[in-house]
């Protein structure tokens, strides 16, 4: 992730980080610092400055065909710069091929192939966002990630609104938000990793 992406996120991220550094340190530790840094928490001994509380779980914003969407941050298993992928064969084109994330291999999946939207080119802004529910973890390569910020559950609308969700997100998405004027999807993460549609990758 870079600084320019970094600069504009919530120092409140920390409260939602902790649970998923104790889960997976190796996969959260570096992203909890780049987080400290940007928003000049990190005291001299390089160990982020305690955080107060905040209302509202707290959820990582990305930008998918000029929507926001939010997925639970406790999900999130890191960002990355778009690198190499090594390609695979026999498989759908929306699967881009694999990467060696942490020492595991794991299927990169081009979020915009996968819902029918158009393919732009890759921009510097293109990130790949590692997701993981239960078993199942998955790269996404999205537009691009902006910040991490508390969603009270007051704000949030159950359900498919379908005046406020865009067709193409209505198959995966919990609900939606409205915050400081600024409508955001909430993308159900399990429902995507787990969908028919992602497990009928071959060819």
């Amino acid at each position: 992730m870079s600084n320019e992406d970094l600069r504009t996120l919530q120092p409140e991220a920390f409260a939602a980080l902790k649970q998923l550094v104790a889960q997976s340190p190796s996969a959260a530790a570096a992203l909890q610092m780049q987080l400290a840094q940007a928003q000049g928490q990190v005291r001299q001994d390089g160990v982020a400055a305690p955080m107060s509380s905040v209302a509202g779980e707290q959820y990582l914003v990305l930008s998918l065909a000029d929507c926001e969407l939010a997925v639970r941050a406790e999900l999130v298993q890191g960002v990355e710069r778009l690198g190499e992928i090594t390609s695979v064969p026999n498989v759908v084109p929306w699967v881009r091929g694999v990467v060696n994330l942490r020492g595991s291999i794991v299927s990169v999946v081009d979020l915009r192939m996968f819902l029918d939207l158009e393919q732009p080119s890759y921009t510097p802004r293109t990130r790949l966002l590692s997701l993981q529910y239960k078993e199942m973890l998955i790269c996404l390569v999205v537009d691009g990630v902006s910040e991490m910020l508390p969603i009270p559950a007051s704000v949030i609308i159950n359900g498919n609104v379908r005046q406020a969700i865009p067709p193409w997100a209505i198959p995966y998405a919990s609900g939606s938000a409205l915050l400081a004027n600024r409508l955001m999807v909430i993308l159900d993460v399990p429902r995507l990793l787990f969908s028919e549609k992602m497990h009928h990758y071959a060819l």
